[in-house]
């Protein structure tokens, strides 16, 4: 049976489609580049780019080529389609920044948040986080993509608040808050997964499929990605470590996260790790970095059972210490299954990873947007 021919119609949008992301790649591109660029004959792109001129996503720059010939015009995405908006939400406040097509960053801000702030604290400071990029740039964000230092459950976008979490924010509801100040969807996520992402994507993790990534900072955190993708679990509560039982200090089974109470290295009065004082007990005694290694060793080796990963990458303040990384890796190499133990490489990488995925959503709303004006 011969397949079927595709419509004139489902042509057009995908020589659009090829015309959108080459401007989404390179700023400015005459039609003669974006003919070369994508394969595609220069008539048929040029019919493409006035049809995109003409429902307003697609704009003449008023540039032209200069050299032999006949000069060309250049053209880029029109101003106006939107941005996207990306917040961090963490114990040192919330971080927030709007994003266009292109990548670059629109405008910038943060709202300071102390370490024992709650849900209403934590909603205010995002409020007000978006409310300042919606002043500056004359209205809401198509989208959001917010990563959060809590477990967030799959469903629902909800910060969910598990026993002697340090970063205690209760249920709150980013998607709710940032209704007013963003036009179309909320996507929420842990920031260990975003951190995951962005490993996966340009740090040590590059071209591994499956490997394991652990937070070890003034929280405790894990993703595990297989197949190139994390895996959230049922609820989203997949990684969440802090409570798997592993050998303490004196031998004896208890949860990782009471490892940091027995070594007298958690924050006053919180379960948040002292990571200072974790620091400088590391650098002062070879048997409290020991203990340690020891602790997260216990917790990895589950997590290498479980998921078969290919390599072990260690992020967080105390995680990426060479020395802690050393510790860790000599615990792991005595067990039956070794695995390759590597420092996380990409700075603030769950707003990195964020911001990649605030990105490549805007431009899939911006070609959506050329078929419906298509139709």
């Amino acid at each position: 049976m011969t397949p079927a021919k595709p419509s004139l119609e489902m042509l057009r949008a995908l020589t659009e489609e090829n015309v959108l992301r080459a401007l989404m790649t390179d700023r400015r591109l005459t039609r003669a580049e974006i003919a070369a660029g994508t394969g595609i004959s220069k008539p048929t792109i040029s019919d493409a780019v006035q049809r995109l001129a003409a429902s307003g996503l697609v704009v003449d720059t008023g540039e032209r080529t200069t050299g032999r010939g006949r000069s060309g015009s250049y053209y880029a995405l029109a101003p106006g389609l939107g941005t996207a908006l990306v917040a961090s939400i963490s114990p040192r406040g919330v971080t927030a920044e709007t994003v266009d097509a292109l990548g670059g960053t629109v405008e910038r801000t943060r709202v300071g948040l102390g370490r024992n702030a709650g849900e209403h604290q934590a909603a205010r400071a995002l409020t007000e986080a978006a409310a300042r990029l919606t002043r500056a740039g004359a209205g809401g964000a198509r989208l959001a993509v917010v990563s959060a230092a809590d477990p967030v459950d799959r469903a629902t976008g909800r910060l969910v608040r598990l026993p002697d979490a340090p970063f205690l924010v209760g249920a709150l509801d980013p998607a709710a808050v940032l209704a007013p100040h963003v036009t179309g969807p909320v996507l929420v996520d842990n920031d260990v997964n975003w951190a995951a992402r962005a490993e996966h994507e340009t740090g040590c993790a590059a071209g591994v499929d499956d490997f394991v990534y652990v937070h070890l900072g003034e929280g405790l955190g894990c993703a595990v990605a297989t197949d190139g993708a994390v895996r959230r679990g049922h609820r989203g509560l997949a990684g969440e470590i802090a409570h798997v039982c592993t050998t303490g200090p004196d031998g004896t089974a208890m949860p990782l996260t009471e490892v940091f109470a027995a070594l007298g290295l958690r924050r006053p009065d919180s379960t948040a790790v002292d990571v200072d004082a974790l620091e400088a007990a590391v650098t002062a005694d070879d048997s409290t970095a020991q203990a340690l290694a020891r602790a997260v060793a216990g917790v990895l080796s589950a997590a290498v059972a479980l998921a078969d990963p290919a390599l072990i990458v260690l992020g967080g303040e105390w995680g990426r210490l060479p020395r802690m990384r050393t510790a860790i890796d000599r615990q792991l190499a005595h067990g039956p299954r070794p695995v390759r133990v590597e420092a996380a490489t990409v700075e603030s990488p769950e707003l990195t990873a964020a911001r990649g995925r605030a990105v490549a959503e805007l431009r899939e709303l911006i070609v959506r947007s050329a078929r419906s004006a298509e139709r």
